[in-house]
Formats: C-alpha cells, sequence, structure tokens
C-alpha cells in the first residue's frame, strides 16, 4: 500500500474516533502514551475516592497528572465564562476514575440564549493526551544545552497535547483531563448562553457538566487583522518526515495545510523561508534546505531556481491568509559554508566564505540581485525581508552592505542582541527578554514604519513555553511583549517536532516542548491555546486603549496601563505574584471594562 493511502486512512481513523492500538512510528490517529516511572497515588488512595467515576471542572491553570487523584476537594458542576464576539474561550474538565472505561467519548450540543444560538461547530471538545517532559538545567536558570543523556534529567509525562481521537478508553486509576473551547461567532448576540458537556462510556453512567458563556457587545477583530506583530517559525521539513511525504508534493501540503491554518488563526505575521542549506547548522530533527537552487553554469555565470520557493509562499499566502511577511534567513548562519551546484563538476560544491570576504561579496550580491527582480516581477518586494538571527554586529555590518548594494530598497530583519549602530537599518528588530529599546529609538522606530518585538527562547527558565512550564506564562509571555512597549513577539519554533513528538518532547540539545507547540495530526496543546488566550487579550489592550483615550476616560486607562506594567521582570519580581493570578487578573478587567 502506498504511503500516501496509509496517511488517508490514518486521518480517517482520527477524524471518526474509532479507538485503535497502534505502535507505528509516526502516528496520526491514536496511539499509546509512554510510562510515567515517577512515583503516584497508589490504590489505597483512589480507593477513597467517593464514587467509582467523578467529574467536575477543574481550572486551565494546571497540568493534572495522570497517575493522581485530582486536588479537587468538592466537584464542581457548573462553570462561567465572559467573552467578547469573536474571542476564544477555554476551559478544562476532569474526570478521575478507580474502574477501567472503554469507548468514552464526549458531546456538547449548541450553546443557547433565548432564541439565540451559538452552533455545535464553534465548539471543540478533546481528550488531554501525557507527553514526556524534563526540567531546567541543574542551576534552574535556563533550558539550554546538551541533553543527549536523557538519563541525567529528571522526566515525567505532562498533561499538554490535545488530542483529535474523539473515543478514548481510561484505565482504572487515572486521571483524564477534558479540554473545552468555544469560538464565539462575531456576529452572535450578546447576552448568557447555556451549555452542556455530556462524557458517556461503558463501565459508567452518563455524566453531565453545565457551562454559561456571557457574550459582550465587543467585537475582537478577526486574527488576521490583530495588531500584535506574531512571528512563529514555521518548519515545512519537520511534517514531510512525520507524514512520511515527498517534500514539496500535493500530499506534503495537505498535511501542512490545517497545521498552518492554526498559525493564521493565531494571528500570525510572518512566513519563514530558508534561502540556503541548513541555516543554522541542522540544529533541528530535521533540518532546513534551500527553497532556492544556484547554480553555476559552466561559464561561469548563475543561474536561480525558485520553483520550490515560490510554491511555498504562493500557498501560505493564498491558501492559508498569512501574507504580511516574508522572512527569507539567512546570510549569516551558523557555519559559514554556502552551497551551489556546479555545472563543470556535476556536484552539489560549498563555498567557505565569511562577511567582509570578496567571495561572500560575490556569492551573496549576485544572488540577491537576481532575488529583487524575480520578488518584485511575483509582486511580493515590499513584504520580503532578508532575514537573520543572533549574529555579531560586525558580521551584520558586512551582510547589510552586501545587501543594500544588491537593492538598497531590500528590508532586513534581526532577531538578536540590540546593537544601536546597526538598529536604523533594520526594517524588524526582535530582542531578547530581558532587554528593552531605548525610548527615543523606540519612538523614532514607530515614526519611520519600523517593526520592534521582543522574543525568548531556551534561555528564559521563566516566561516559556517548555511542556513542563506552567500553562499561564504562555499568555503571560504575550502580555509581556505589550507591558514592554514592543509591537510583537517571535519564537523560533512552533513545528520543528522532535522523533516522536506526541510521546516524548524532550530533545538533545534544549528542554522539552523548546522545539514545538502543535503537534502532528495536527493537534493543538494547552501551551498553544493559553498562548491564543494571551494575543486575544493584546488585542483586547489595544481596542480598549483607544477606545479609552479617544473618550478621555483617564481613570479607567490609568487603571488598565497600571495593571499592565507589572507584565515585566521588575513588575513580577516586584508583586511576587504567581502568573497565573495575574493573567486572570487582566482578562477579569479586560472582560469587565
Amino acid at each position: 500500500m502506498k504511503k500516501i493511502v496509509i496517511l488517508s486512512l490514518l486521518i480517517a481513523t482520527a477524524s471518526s474516533g474509532i479507538a485503535q492500538q497502534t505502535t507505528e512510528k509516526f502516528p496520526l490517529g491514536q496511539y499509546e502514551e509512554l510510562k510515567d516511572t515517577k512515583p503516584h497515588d497508589g490504590a489505597e488512595v483512589w480507593n477513597k475516592i467517593q464514587a467509582p467515576t467523578l467529574l467536575s471542572w477543574g481550572t486551565t491553570d494546571i497540568r493534572y497528572k495522570k497517575l493522581d487523584v485530582p486536588n479537587i476537594k468538592k466537584s464542581v458542576s457548573s462553570f462561567q465564562m465572559k467573552a467578547w464576539k469573536g474571542e476564544r474561550v477555554n476551559a478544562q474538565a476532569v474526570l478521575w476514575t478507580k474502574t477501567d472505561l472503554k469507548g468514552v467519548k464526549v458531546e456538547v450540543g449548541e450553546l443557547k440564549n433565548g432564541s439565540a444560538v451559538i452552533p455545535a461547530s464553534a465548539i471543540q471538545t478533546n481528550f488531554v493526551r501525557y507527553v514526556m517532559t524534563d526540567e531546567l538545567n541543574k542551576d534552574r536558570k535556563g533550558g539550554c544545552g546538551n541533553r543527549e543523556n536523557k538519563a541525567e534529567w529528571d522526566s515525567s509525562i505532562v498533561a499538554d497535547a490535545l488530542d483529535i481521537v474523539k473515543i478514548q478508553d481510561i484505565k482504572a486509576n487515572t486521571t483524564q483531563p477534558i479540554w473545552l473551547n468555544v469560538w464565539i461567532p462575531a456576529d452572535a448576540k450578546s447576552g448568557k448562553y447555556k451549555g452542556t458537556l455530556k462524557i458517556s462510556g461503558e463501565g459508567m453512567k452518563n455524566m453531565t457538566l453545565q457551562y454559561d458563556i456571557q457574550v459582550s457587545n465587543r467585537v475582537l477583530p478577526e486574527p488576521q487583522q490583530w495588531k500584535f506583530n506574531l512571528d512563529l517559525w514555521q518548519n515545512p521539513y519537520s511534517v514531510a518526515r512525520y507524514y512520511q511525504v515527498p517534500l514539496w508534493s500535493k500530499a506534503h501540503f495537505d498535511a501542512m495545510r490545517p497545521i498552518m491554518k492554526m498559525l493564521a488563526n493565531a494571528g500570525q505575521y510572518a512566513i519563514t523561508t530558508s534561502i540556503m542549506h541548513k541555516p543554522w547548522n541542522g540544529q533541528t530533527e530535521d533540518h532546513y534546505d534551500s527553497m532556492v537552487t544556484r547554480i553555476k553554469k559552466i561559464d561561469g555565470t548563475w543561474e536561480y531556481d525558485y520553483a520550490v520557493f515560490d510554491k511555498w509562499v504562493e500557498f501560505m499566502m493564498n491558501e492559508i491568509g498569512i501574507n504580511r511577511l516574508i522572512s527569507c534567513y539567512t546570510m549569516i548562519p551558523w557555519d559559514l559554508s554556502f552551497d551551489y551546484y556546479d555545472e563543470a563538476t556535476n556536484r552539489v560544491l560549498f563555498i567557505k566564505t565569511k562577511p567582509g570576504d570578496k567571495e561572500y561579496a560575490e556569492y551573496w550580491g549576485t544572488f540577491l540581485k537576481d532575488f529583487s527582480k524575480h520578488l518584485r516581477e511575483k509582486g511580493w518586494f515590499e513584504k520580503t525581508a532578508i532575514s537573520m538571527d543572533e549574529r555579531p554586529m560586525e558580521a551584520m555590518r558586512e551582510a547589510i552592505k552586501v545587501i543594500k548594494q544588491a537593492d538598497p530598497e531590500f528590508k532586513i530583519t534581526l532577531a538578536g542582541n540590540y546593537h544601536p549602530e546597526i538598529q536604523q537599518d533594520l526594517y524588524y528588530l526582535s530582542i531578547p527578554y530581558g532587554n528593552l529599546f531605548p525610548e527615543d529609538v523606540k519612538k523614532e522606530r514607530e515614526k519611520k514604519g519600523q517593526i520592534s518585538t521582543v522574543y525568548t527562547c531556551c534561555t528564559e527558565a521563566f516566561p516559556n513555553t517548555f511542556t513542563f512550564s506552567e500553562p499561564a506564562e504562555a499568555a503571560w509571555t504575550t502580555l509581556h511583549a505589550v507591558a514592554g512597549g514592543y509591537d510583537g513577539y517571535l519564537r523560533w519554533a512552533v513545528n520543528s517536532w522532535t522523533l516522536d513528538p506526541l510521546r516524548d518532547s524532550r530533545f538533545r540539545t534544549w528542554a522539552a516542548g523548546d522545539t514545538y507547540s502543535i503537534y502532528p495530526g495536527p493537534r493543538s496543546s494547552i501551551r498553544f491555546e493559553r498562548f491564543i488566550e494571551g494575543l486575544q487579550d493584546c488585542e483586547k489592550i489595544h481596542v480598549l486603549r483607544e477606545e479609552l483615550q479617544s473618550k478621555g476616560n483617564k481613570a479607567k486607562l490609568d487603571k488598565l496601563n497600571k495593571l499592565i506594567s507589572r507584565f515585566t521582570p521588575e513588575g513580577l519580581s516586584e508583586t511576587q505574584q504567581d502568573p497565573s493570578d495575574m493573567v486572570r487578573e487582566i482578562h477579569s478587567l479586560l472582560n469587565n471594562m
């Protein structure tokens, strides 16, 4: 049977909810989690629960442990939320059982507000699945560094992935969280909507939970209209490997489509492209290849093939709807080695050179002149930037010279340390968490229409989106970008999957979960959904600030700004407040203004 047929069967199985056990290498439907070897509650603890199976609303701030009785003193059968029109809201229910349950499924119907209805199609439920994670470095100051020997790191399973399989068997003495997401239609009538979540299965009686959503008169713009500049780097190569499909084939694009739609629905701003072989020296499980083919002709002239680049960009812009920036990485790779196909020898060769060298200027200058012409013919030049990350200032200076000589109108981006000597040349500059743009520089960049953002990576112990990070940290991170006066946020990976991402988020170089927050399937995650919550709050802040300023309501504006100002390293250390409490507090204020 061909691989594409196998892929189709797997997707069909996942969508139909047929519970099947599989030990395949690249599961897309049902799969079996790794075992947790950490100490957990024994039978003597589980036998004390009041009934064979219990169900309650929990909180989205907790990753409930799979093999422990949840710390829920009294079952909560009803839950209330508030939302703007166009907003997505989350809740987490918790099912725990001391008996085996088979064929458990979750059902939700439409939400009703008198004659007004939010359709069931706007409501998603997912069984929360468990993935192997590890820990911060031994000094607790971050998550960077070699982790080849997994035995050296304290590992355990944690709740994170939101499964697409709709029927699950649940073993005795197990906790099973259930995620609820409601995307309020932008044209919904305001008012209180009531709904029910029902759980059924063999070995249990039917159980229900009630929930209400108070929909306000305010409307959240569509994600691609958000003012926040979101830049999560995509990895198409990991999708081809995991889905076992040929690169850039129809099956490859079919597999990527729902994954990239999730990014578009989060307000993603930029398309990640690679214009050279291994721009980051193959740091991920699936390295990036060049989307541009360079050919050195027998007569010494150069020819360039943009077929892959064009196909990827057209897909992202026209089918996915991400069309505001094309980031092209990179002119300064970690390993200063540059590929090309040499007609004279019929081989792929590499030039070893560095910024400032004559060979470097020739290799890149010739390409950039042709690339500029191609981009202008496609109508993409104004949206394209030559992008680099974490490179020394002198190397950047030399690269900028080559870019400007090729076409002075090229946009340039950098994710790296702030360098006053070159910041004026950078259309888009993202600096590390904990750093700030000088106020006068930030204002000047705004006047010029330049973008100034913040990024996090493995360096930060907090805030982060490791699989062991507190869920609220994902939302806290985006709110920090607003508090710090940035235009947005960058993170280097959203789907650079590990070898076995559904079961094991640990990686050989960084703390677990650093390389992805969307799982194959595609499956969202607790981290990704909380991240979207934060992004929505950022847009709410933008909307409310404009409204309050236009109305001259200084008291409310000051109250809002004072609370936002605490989402900084300084504000956090001064208040010693839990990030979950901080996020809940700002969310409540935004929904009640």
